[in-house]
Formats: structure tokens, C-alpha cells, sequence
């Protein structure tokens, strides 16, 4: 049987990208990809030439077809999403789940997270994380939601728009205003900014900017570290 690899690649600074990553993409016979764009951009960094199929979360079921038939033809194929390490908040475990039960090898190449590597600097003390990526946009159904979180003992982390980041830590004000929060904007790149302390003293701090750039992970403590 052949392989699918799933592809931890950069969540910004290419200065990340690891040794074992280059050597696979080098040596697949088809690259996966969230985003051809994308992706090509990262090939041609790396002046790698590969045949690239676009596999997203809108055609993940066709696409998993199409992958399935060349991993049947003893074809090796490599999956990337456009940042970061895929099934994260991103497409990928439809793949996964279509290429292991055919009977083929899933195998992980480790990489970058915005989840771990927010964990990291973050200072939290709770044990038990959730992650839970992207809340909904629908003000009612994200509040309800942020609720039930943080009435839990357990940390959790979130993935925000810049077009949605002051109303998100608003409603976090609203439910508890002195809960301790990571706010990590544009990780690992030129201008990447980390926050902490409490939610309101974070708010403050970003309602005096102009405007918000860039993505944001936010990691919220529990209850009962707050």
C-alpha cells in the first residue's frame, strides 16, 4: 500500500519549516493541497516541482476520491493545508479517515501549530485544554457557547478573525471581566505581538489601535485558575 503524509507546514515564518517536511514533499508523487496558491507559493520556495490537487473543505469528499485512486496506484501523496498542521480548524480529517480505512498508511510529519505554539507562551496552569477553533460568528450562539467554556475548570483556546477579535473579548468581558487571557497576533512573523493579563486589561489595550491586523489565537484560562 502506499502512503498519504499529512504535512505540518509553516504558520508564517518559513524559517520553520523542518528537514523531514522538505525531504517528503521532494519525494511524494502528488502534493495535496487546502490552497494550490498557497501551497505553490511554499513548492517553489523550496524549488520543488510536484503535481499539486486541490483538496478543501468545500470538495474534501471528492477530492479524498481522487487521492484514494492514486494512493490504490501505489502513488505516495502529501497533504498540506494553507498553515499549520491540517485537521487543526482546517480540512484534512475526511481524508484521513477515507485513506486509513482503505487500508493505507496515514502517517504524521510533524510541524507548525498556532495551537501548541500559543500554549507554549501562553502561562497558563490548567492540565486540560480544549480546542475549539473558530467560535460561530452569530453573536447570540457564540456568547452562549463562550459561556458554557468558561464555566469549565479547563483552559481553552480560540482561533479569531481581525474583524471579529473586539467583539469576541467583549463578550468575554461580559461573562468575567478579570479572567486571564493569551493573546498571540501574528505568530511568527515580522510582526507578531503576544498579550497577557486580564481580559479587560487586553480589551483596553487593543480598542486604542486604529484597526486590527492580522490573525489571532487567544487562549482563555479556566475557572478555576482565574
Amino acid at each position: 500500500m502506499a502512503a498519504l503524509y499529512i504535512i505540518g507546514t509553516p504558520i508564517g515564518n518559513l524559517g520553520d519549516i523542518s528537514f523531514r517536511m522538505v525531504e517528503i514533499l521532494k519525494n511524494v508523487d502528488i502534493v495535496a493541497c487546502e490552497d494550490t496558491r498557497r501551497t505553490l507559493k511554499l513548492l517553489n520556495h523550496l524549488g520543488i516541482k510536484v503535481k499539486t490537487l486541490s483538496c478543501r473543505s468545500q470538495n474534501e469528499e471528492f477530492a479524498a476520491g481522487k487521492i484514494l485512486e492514486a494512493l490504490n496506484h501505489r502513488q505516495t501523496v502529501a497533504y498540506a493545508s494553507d498553515a499549520g498542521t491540517p485537521a487543526l480548524s482546517d480540512p484534512g480529517a475526511v481524508l484521513v479517515r477515507a485513506a486509513s480505512q482503505a487500508g493505507h498508511d496515514v502517517i504524521p510529519i510533524p510541524g507548525p501549530s498556532a495551537f501548541a505554539a500559543l500554549l507554549s507562551v501562553a502561562g497558563g496552569k490548567n492540565k486540560t485544554i480544549i480546542f475549539e477553533g473558530f467560535l460561530s460568528p452569530k453573536p447570540g450562539r457564540r456568547k452562549s457557547r463562550l459561556k458554557e467554556l468558561m464555566a469549565m475548570d479547563a483552559a481553552c483556546v480560540l482561533y479569531e478573525s481581525p474583524f471579529r477579535i473586539l467583539k469576541l473579548l467583549g463578550d468575554i468581558a461580559e461573562i468575567d471581566s478579570g479572567r486571564y487571557i493569551c493573546l498571540g497576533r501574528e505568530m511568527t512573523k515580522v510582526h507578531e505581538e503576544y498579550l497577557r493579563g486580564t481580559v479587560k486589561e487586553i480589551l483596553d489595550i487593543l480598542c486604542q489601535k486604529k484597526e486590527q491586523i492580522g490573525e489571532f489565537s487567544l487562549f482563555i484560562s479556566g475557572n478555576k485558575f482565574n
